[in-house]
């Protein structure tokens, strides 16, 4: 077969890891672009990272607690839209339930860091460079400058505490932002920090040469296979219990033949 739809122009850590899981989900997200139904999950991490882009919106002495709380009620409109409510079923319970854990969130985070002292290059800042030959797109949550003049790459994570037996899983998408950010502004970040604002902590690792080369060389490989299987009219199916476990095409696969496990 040959695809209708052109290949994307670029490729994001989210799409990457996509690719890396099961080519046939890069297909149907990235070239298909089949909607994926948002989750509570999902509502609740973009809830909460529109509060904190408000919040760093903000000169630095207006970053209070009081403002962050002003931005819950924008987010209703913005975040919670019909069609994202159709995909939760949301209704009043859920809703004071998502309200409540943003509470909390709002609370936990600052208690881990003053956002008064933060110096940002940028809040949400897009990303496009070309790496090791792999056209590139992200978007980072905050890119930090530190007293020492290095930058630190922000993440907020509204999840649960990662296993740290899988930090390489846990980091590969920060440390492909690491590669981009180095390419696009010719200065390689020194730290990843990941802040779980639901749980009140935080996890960092430094960055190497060593890891930024190793995710730029993974990431143009990866480019390399979807043109590849893209000229070929189909990217192959690779089920897997870990794969498969949250995919959102699992019906789509079954019904294509594909042994999905149960």
């Amino acid at each position: 077969m040959s695809f209708t739809q052109a290949l994307p122009q670029s490729l994001s850590p989210s799409r990457l890891s996509d690719f890396q899981a099961c080519p046939r989900r890069y297909q149907h997200a990235s070239i298909e672009r089949i909607p994926q139904p948002a989750s509570y999950a999902t509502a609740k991490g973009r809830f909460a990272h529109y509060v904190f882009e408000q919040l760093f919106a903000l000169p630095a002495p207006e970053r209070t607690m009081a403002r962050a709380r002003e931005f819950v009620e924008p987010a209703i409109a913005a975040i919670l839209t019909e069609e994202c409510r159709l995909d939760i079923a949301m209704d009043d319970a859920m809703l004071a339930k998502l309200l409540a854990e943003t509470e909390e969130i709002i609370v936990t985070y600052f208690t881990m860091e003053d956002p008064t002292t933060i110096t940002s290059e940028g809040v949400e800042l897009r990303l496009g460079a070309t790496v090791d030959g792999a056209p590139l797109f992200g978007i980072l949550d905050r890119l930090d400058r530190n007293t020492d003049g290095s930058l630190t790459i922000v993440d907020y994570k509204t999840g649960g505490l990662p296993n740290r037996n899988y930090d390489s899983q846990t980091f590969a998408n920060a440390e492909l932002y690491a590669a981009l950010c180095t390419e696009y502004f010719g200065e390689q970040p020194t730290t990843i920090r990941l802040m779980y604002v639901a749980k009140g902590e935080t996890i960092e690792r430094k960055v190497t040469d060593v890891v930024v080369k190793a995710r730029s060389h993974s990431a143009s490989h990866a480019w390399t296979r979807i043109n590849s299987y893209y000229d070929d009219g189909e990217f192959p199916a690779t089920p897997s219990v870990n794969a498969c476990r949250f995919c959102a095409y699992k019906t789509i696969c079954r019904a294509n033949g594909v042994q999905v496990p149960r």
